[in-house]
């Protein structure tokens, strides 16, 4: 497969949108780990993410968005998680919390293993959100590893053999934090963390009360 790989300082973004808008996928870096990422719009993209991970499709993709705004896109908002999610916002967007909520119909079935939920978050890295509003503000990303493999946190840890499975790689160094999201469920009646990663409970509890 021919691969384009782009540093930070000669991304071209419009090259990005025509090869994902074409079934393509993209390994890129984000604020906590590196990311793999296919159009939303495109069920062979999302079909290669799956394929390049060996990974079985009973474990979900989450949908980085570039905007606040974009949540709406695909994701539900109940009237009684509407303040909890605006506290959660205000506080740790862009950043690594990752929220889980009920899914629009648009949301493809192979992204969230047929599930009724997605995740969502805002990476805060800017090369990050000019990739994913290359695309439309909403890109599903997974780790850009090979299932139950190290999980890369800078472009020198990227697999060989995974990096041949992608149409574009970007090169962005190092990924800040480092560390996987932490991953809060708003889908019941009361948040619930599912993994804890580099935001900790105590913290979250701070804006949102006990959990």
């Amino acid at each position: 497969m021919k691969r384009i790989v782009f540093k930070e300082n000669n991304i071209d973004l419009e090259v990005i949108k025509n090869k994902l808008n074409n079934d393509g996928i993209i390994i890129y870096p984000t604020d906590t780990v590196y990311g793999v990422g296919a159009s939303i719009n495109s069920l062979k993209g999302l079909q290669k993410i799956y394929e390049a991970k060996e990974r079985n499709f009973s474990s979900p993709l989450i949908a980085l968005l570039s905007k606040v705004e974009y949540i709406e896109k695909i994701a539900i908002i109940d009237e009684e998680k509407k303040i909890i999610i605006e506290k959660l916002a205000g506080e740790f967007w862009p950043g690594a919390l990752t929220i889980i909520l009920n899914k629009k119909d648009n949301v493809p079935g192979i992204m969230v293993s047929n599930g009724e939920t997605v995740g969502v978050r805002i990476p805060a890295l800017k090369l990050a959100q000019d990739i994913i509003e290359s695309v439309g503000g909403v890109l599903p990303t997974t780790s850009a590893n090979i299932s139950g493999e190290k999980t890369p946190r800078s472009f020198e840890e990227l697999d060989e053999k995974f990096k041949e499975r992608v149409e574009v790689i970007v090169d962005g160094g190092k990924s800040p934090l480092g560390i996987e999201s932490t991953i809060l469920d708003l889908t019941k009646t009361l948040p619930k963390i599912l993994r804890e990663g580099a935001i900790k409970k105590e913290t979250i509890e701070k804006v949102i009360g006990k959990i």
